[in-house]
């Protein structure tokens, strides 16, 4: 099967989206299928196989991000259907979006759109002066609306496909998780990230690594990082990413007194040393509101690095049996509690590092969600040939 990819992000850009279109390319690959991805082009990025790249502009707003243009994407997919496509999946809700639901209409193949990120709790933190009834609003609208333009959407956990019922879409929904590749995780040396930051090898160390976002809630992080200090005196955290939360975060260390607490490390390659970086800590600890899956759990346990989390929206998928972590109420005494318990129990700490790789790489197997993901498009390309759609 031939499918065409269309999203308004990609590496270099890191985020969830960006690794889930990855790993899924990767293994429908190993599948037989062929995909090509149209993706912004961010600058000096390397030319991969099937990647084909669309200039755009800066968000203002969000300057690691680009917004492609319109008319240039476009012009790029039908240049790319001039081949046999059998399907196209669209993997964001701005020009991806509405390239492929044009282009779908017009060659008659079926589209697919995989739901990442949960908008409702995300607009208002970008657009401050608008009251947040009214961004939820428009976030459910424009989601419900979009959701029902296509033939089936993908979403990543059970917390997300009910939201999506509850705004009020009615179209085929299909719950396929991002998996993790075995192979991607047999790597990392903490050791030498901790001597490369100045880190003592025997210093209690946790990690953030993700969107440096103000819906990641990291503020709460470092408010909870003042609790544990009072009980782990060398505790140190570490926060690996970009976003435009930083500058306020760099004040909120600041005001906490916690500058020698907390190593903010920027972006850091997938393939060495965002590997280091969970490979270095005691302890990954997250606290998103907004996470429609939460894959970055997965890859810190998929390490042997114990999770302490809130479990909110799609994180409970992963967190529901505990395995690998520990579950904090959003509750700056609770989180720090659970955070003390870890970093001071070895026994404890030793039994969650055990499960946690076990149950990443057991039980979020890629390759399986990827054959998950391919009978889902076989189904709906035969469909659309019983229903005489295809050109």
């Amino acid at each position: 099967m031939k499918i065409l990819y269309l999203s308004d992000v990609f590496f270099p850009r890191v985020n969830g989206v960006s690794t889930s279109i990855a790993t899924f390319m990767a293994e429908l690959r190993k599948l037989g299928h062929e995909v090509h991805l149209v993706a912004p082009a961010y600058g000096d990025e390397p030319a991969l196989e099937g990647l084909h790249r669309v200039r755009g502009w800066t968000v203002p707003f969000d300057p690691e991000d680009r917004i492609m243009g319109f008319r240039a994407m476009l012009r790029t997919t039908h240049e790319l259907l001039k081949d046999d496509f059998d399907l196209i999946h669209i993997q964001t809700p701005f020009v991806a979006h509405r390239v492929g639901v044009r282009v779908a209409k017009q060659t008659g193949l079926p589209v697919v759109e995989t739901y990442h990120t949960y908008f409702q709790e995300y607009l208002f933190h970008y657009v401050p002066f608008a009251p947040r009834f009214l961004m939820r609003a428009l976030a459910r609208s424009l989601s419900r609306s979009q959701c029902n333009r296509v033939d089936a959407v993908v979403v990543p956990s059970r917390a997300m496909e009910g939201a999506l019922r509850d705004y009020g879409v009615d179209n085929r929904m299909e719950r396929i998780p991002t998996g993790l590749r075995p192979e991607d995780f047999e790597h990392g040396d903490g050791v030498a990230f901790r001597a490369k930051h100045g880190i003592a090898p025997d210093r209690p160390t946790l990690v953030h690594i993700g969107r440096v976002a103000f819906e990641k809630n990291i503020d709460f992080l470092l408010r909870v990082l003042k609790r544990v200090s009072s009980q782990v005196p060398d505790v140190m955290l570490v926060i690996a990413g970009e976003g435009p939360a930083l500058g306020s975060l760099r004040k909120q260390t600041q005001t906490l007194k916690l500058e020698d607490r907390v190593k903010f490390v920027g972006y850091l390659d997938r393939g060495g040393e965002l590997m280091d970086c969970y490979r270095a800590a005691d302890a990954f600890i997250f606290a998103s509101r907004t996470e429609t899956q939460g894959l970055v759990l997965l890859e810190s346990m998929a390490l042997g690095v114990p999770v302490v989390s809130t479990s909110i929206m799609g994180t409970r998928d992963i967190l529901e049996l505990e395995k690998g972590a520990l579950v904090a109420k959003e509750d700056e005494e609770d989180f720090a509690r659970q955070v003390v318990r870890l970093l001071s129990d070895g026994d404890l700490h030793a039994q969650k590092s055990r499960e946690a790789r076990a149950y990443a790489l057991g039980e979020w197997d890629a390759a399986t969600m990827a054959r998950r993901l391919s009978a889902v498009y076989e189904d709906l390309t035969a469909a659309h040939r019983r229903r005489g759609k295809t050109p």
